[in-house]
């Protein structure tokens, strides 16, 4: 686990997020060190997809500052996008295309050096388990599947910061423990930071080193798991008892390429 008061990857002051009378992320404060798996936990509609957004520049802060290996969200939006992966909760691999051809399309789109494209591609397949099943049309792989070909997208350029949001969303359990397996892997062999939004508290539970609990908008507790349950007295409880304890109610708590689509479509529009 890395160590949080290293240098950080990303650094967050103050984020804040209004559309019109609502505000949707509120004065939210966090870090994220070198090789550090990062949790935003909370229910649909806690602010989780708003601040991955405008951390990934897709929205612009209504105000306060983030800055990204160095570089400032508002200033420097190019230079972020060059750093970061992004994998969000609706599907973005192409289904009538293979595994291959759509990381083939991703190392264009970052601009991969030709000579190195071929290298990348069979590199990230291997990693995320995805070899024997390149050449399958995308609209035949299962929920699991297009995740991991989706996460194998956003590492092409090999990212500093790497953000999931929702990554399990609408798998079934062995699907989304093989995801869980890749995360894993990936901060382990890469050192990649990566910053997940969930509300599957066993998925913080497990890959977190820190978690950050938003509610309504705020940031209202922050640290380790562990530390978390201290706070509440209670060695023994569980991330939904960390939640309940300090939001002040309980977290509300989803196949192929059409069932994943569906979920996270549904999971959005909460969000």
């Amino acid at each position: 686990m890395a160590d949080p008061s290293s240098q950080p990857v990303l650094t967050t002051h103050e984020l804040t997020r209004r559309f019109g009378e609502l505000t949707a992320v509120d004065r939210v404060s966090f870090s994220v060190g070198s090789g550090e798996i990062f949790g935003l936990i909370g229910p649909n509609g806690a602010g989780k997809t708003t601040t991955i957004k405008m951390l990934t520049t897709l929205l612009p802060l209504t105000s306060g500052s983030a800055t990204i290996d160095g570089f400032d969200v508002r200033r420097d939006p190019a230079k972020v996008r060059h750093c970061i992966g992004y994998v969000p909760q609706l599907i973005s691999a192409d289904a009538q295309i293979s595994g291959y051809e759509n990381l083939w399309v991703f190392a264009r789109l970052y601009s991969i050096p030709p000579a190195e494209r071929e290298g990348r591609i069979r590199e990230a397949l291997d990693f995320m388990g995805l070899s024997a099943v390149a050449n399958v049309l995308v609209k035949n792989y299962s929920g699991g599947m297009i995740r991991r070909l989706e996460i194998a997208q956003a590492l092409m350029h090999r990212p500093r910061l790497l953000f999931l949001d929702e990554p399990t969303v609408g798998l079934d359990p062995l699907a989304r423990d093989a995801v869980w397996e890749q995360i894993e892997r990936l901060r382990a062999r890469y050192g990649t930071s990566i910053l997940l939004t969930t509300h599957y508290m066993e998925e913080a539970e497990r890959l977190c080193g820190r978690v950050g609990v938003l509610h309504r908008g705020k940031m209202v507790a922050l640290g380790s798991p562990a530390a978390l349950r201290e706070a509440l007295g209670q060695p023994d409880a569980t991330l939904e008892d960390v939640f309940s304890h300090f939001a002040g109610e309980e977290v509300e708590l989803g196949g192929g390429y059409r069932d994943a689509g569906r979920t996270r479509r549904v999971a959005v529009r909460l969000e």
